[in-house]
């Protein structure tokens, strides 16, 4: 028998997140996303309920649950806020995943505790200003310097995340590392350390969506990193980095579920207050038809990202489910997030509602963790054309 309803587990942690949301973001976030500020505070106490640790074995220092559990926590936060939901998403999917899946012991041990207690971030460092989806066209390089034993660094990285915060403690660099024998690049992934002579964090962008989100370009000068900072297999960093993105757009697609559910709660209270003619709004067909159908987008948009995260978890190819998952959900974001604009009229136009910043934030969704159009590529060479 097919079963979607969650365990008793994750039914606590599910309601757990929803009362942090409610209680402990909404009251501040509007302001942090108006000045642009990080909600250090926020994350500090993300970091004591364990939300960093949830995919990690507890030998690791993590809480012993597994991805879906993160995807139930992104869910509930970006219920009330995307900025903070991608911050938990990329520190645990970009940051601490691949030191986990790659990193030697001796990398584990020094990285990972602080990665999974929520008292440092680490970003990825893949995408540069002229290379997105086109990841292996990447120009940063990275040469090894076999004198001193030391990766030299050239090159410069664009939109990452968690890549300038006060605790952010490394960035794993994706580079060229040489030539493979077909003349292709040899890529790999190497750990850089914050506040290696030579790296630099741009100031922060300033952005249309996930105001208080932190986002860096990045450049690198000459940055030199012992040999051991290579994380994983030399000339494997791309491969490696094509399974965490795998996953990390399950991720999306919950955080994107929790957007378009968001709006759906948002839009139901503000119809039954909100009186025009002498009735609530919600007394008109017009509104329960745009309302009901962002409940239908954000349900489905839940069971996809459930089928794609139980495939993983069973160690079946989920690499299609996971792009339609990804596909689907934003653009329910994108579209709830527009009715739900709609369903608010003027209120809903403004950057201190909550829908105003829902519709700012959901545009991201179709781009980031791969295109939408990518999404399309994956699903369409998984059906073998």
């Amino acid at each position: 028998m097919v079963d979607f309803r969650l365990g008793d587990e994750l039914e606590e942690l599910r309601a757990s997140v929803r009362q942090f949301a409610r209680e402990q973001v909404a009251p501040v976030i509007a302001d942090h996303y108006e000045n642009k500020t990080f909600p250090y505070d926020v994350v500090r106490q993300m970091g004591k309920m364990g939300l960093f640790g949830l995919p990690f074995p507890e030998e690791s220092g993590g809480m012993g649950g597994d991805y879906f559990a993160l995807c139930i926590a992104l869910e509930e936060l970006a219920r009330v806020d995307s900025s903070v939901a991608v911050t938990l998403e990329a520190a645990v999917s970009l940051g601490a995943m691949p030191i986990y899946r790659y990193g030697t012991p001796a990398q584990r041990e020094r990285w990972l505790p602080a990665l999974l207690s929520g008292e440092a971030l680490a970003g990825f460092g893949l995408t540069e200003p002229g290379s997105g989806s086109d990841a292996a066209g990447i120009t940063t390089r990275a040469v090894l310097d076999e004198a001193t034993g030391e990766w030299v660094i050239n090159g410069n990285k664009a939109f990452i995340t968690n890549s300038g915060t006060d605790i952010t403690s490394l960035v794993t660099v994706m580079a060229a590392t040489g030539t493979n024998p077909d003349g292709s690049r040899e890529l790999s992934t190497i750990i850089v350390p914050s506040g290696t002579p030579g790296f630099t964090v741009a100031p922060q962008y300033s952005k249309v969506g996930w105001c208080a989100s932190d986002t860096h370009e990045l450049f690198f000068d000459d940055v030199r990193v012992p040999a051991e900072n290579l994380l994983g297999v030399r000339g494997r960093g791309f491969a490696q980095f094509l399974r965490i993105l795998d996953e990390g757009r399950i991720a999306i697609a919950a955080l994107s579920v929790g957007l378009a559910q968001g709006c759906v709660d948002e839009s139901v209270s503000y119809a039954k207050q909100r009186v025009a003619f002498g009735r609530p709004i919600g007394d008109n067909q017009a509104v329960q038809f745009l309302i009901a159908d962002m409940e239908l987008r954000a349900h489905l948009a839940r069971l996809g990202y459930y089928d794609a995260a139980a495939r993983m978890l069973a160690g079946e190819d989920f690499k299609r489910y996971a792009a339609i998952a990804k596909l689907n959900a934003s653009n329910a974001a994108m579209e709830n997030s527009r009715y739900a604009t709609q369903v608010h009229g003027g209120y809903g136009f403004m950057n201190e509602s909550a829908v105003g910043r829902f519709y700012r934030d959901a545009k991201i969704l179709e781009v980031g963790e791969g295109t939408s159009e990518v999404q399309r590529m994956l699903i369409a060479r998984g059906l073998g054309l």
